[in-house]
């Protein structure tokens, strides 16, 4: 007996109340989003739900789940609560889309819980966040004004980008991102009608950890589930340079670049996503 039925859901994991919702058909899904401490909502695809049984947590810590627990950790707290999530859907095994933060979650779950992994699909992900991510964060912020030169806004966007998150409340930090959106599209500015309306819905909540250091990369050879990796082009944090340093380590995974999207390629190039991702089928 599953639990796998369409709607919303709730499972208490260790006192905390921890959300979910199901839609589609076909073998379950669980679609883990980004941030750390951003809205499930931006990564939901019906699309997929004609191929999977999709899952859509909310994280600990955003939507309608409980707060993160004491002493929550940058990554492991999140695979713990994706088991809990598993074991009570009662499946013995499921796909793992992770996009950003999200891909390192399922990353550290398919080298925890190798058994319970089907597929991954390692979307506008990495598998390190050292200071040499971060510097490449950096220089790709700063390069963005120079992407699109006849647009002021970029500067403001680079702006939001750059300031210092340590202390900012719900609604500092979603106004905040709202503001930064822009620069994870390839072309947020000739699409502005169309994306406008995620960014004034795209909802963050504060995430605090000890450290956002992680390292995966000597992790990867012990993935054996089919992996599909796969960012955009002008993905200005988790970019080409990461996805190729997830394909070059997990043998047989396959690598989709798509040539016009940035951070959110399942909006700007939905067709392109959507055959890549069925390709774990």
């Amino acid at each position: 007996m599953t639990n796998l039925s369409a709607g919303t859901h709730t499972v208490t994991v260790d006192g905390t109340r921890y959300v979910y919702h199901v839609a589609g058909q076909g073998p379950a899904m669980i679609a883990h989003s980004g941030g750390p401490g951003v809205d499930y909502a931006y990564l939901r695809f019906a699309p997929l739900e004609e191929h999977f049984t999709m899952v859509y947590p909310e994280p600990p810590g955003t939507g309608h789940s409980g707060p993160l627990p004491a002493h929550a950790t940058y990554v492991d707290t999140y695979v713990d609560f994706v088991h809990a999530l598993v074991e009570h859907l009662g499946v013995p095994q499921v796909h793992l889309l992770g996009h950003s933060h999200g891909g390192f979650v399922a990353i550290r779950y398919a080298v925890r819980h190798p058994d319970r992994v089907a597929g991954l699909l390692l979307y506008s992900t990495s598998p390190e966040t050292t200071d040499a991510f971060w510097h490449d964060v950096d220089v790709n912020t700063l390069a963005y004004p120079k992407r699109h030169p006849d647009i002021p806004a970029t500067i403001d966007v680079v702006a939001a980008v750059r300031t210092d998150e340590t202390g900012l409340s719900a609604t500092d930090l979603t106004a905040l991102l709202r503001r930064s959106l822009p620069i994870y599209f390839a072309d947020f500015w000739g699409r502005r009608a169309e994306f406008k309306p995620l960014q004034e819905a795209v909802r963050c909540w504060p995430a605090r950890f000890e450290t956002r250091t992680i390292d995966y990369r000597s992790d990867l050879a012990r993935i054996t589930a089919r992996t599909v990796v796969l960012t955009g082009r002008h993905d200005f944090i988790c970019g080409p340079r990461w996805a190729h340093a997830l394909h070059d380590g997990i043998a047989g995974s396959r690598l989709v670049i798509l040539e016009e999207s940035g951070h959110f390629g399942h909006l700007e190039q939905p067709e392109q996503f959507l055959s890549a991702a069925t390709g774990l089928l």
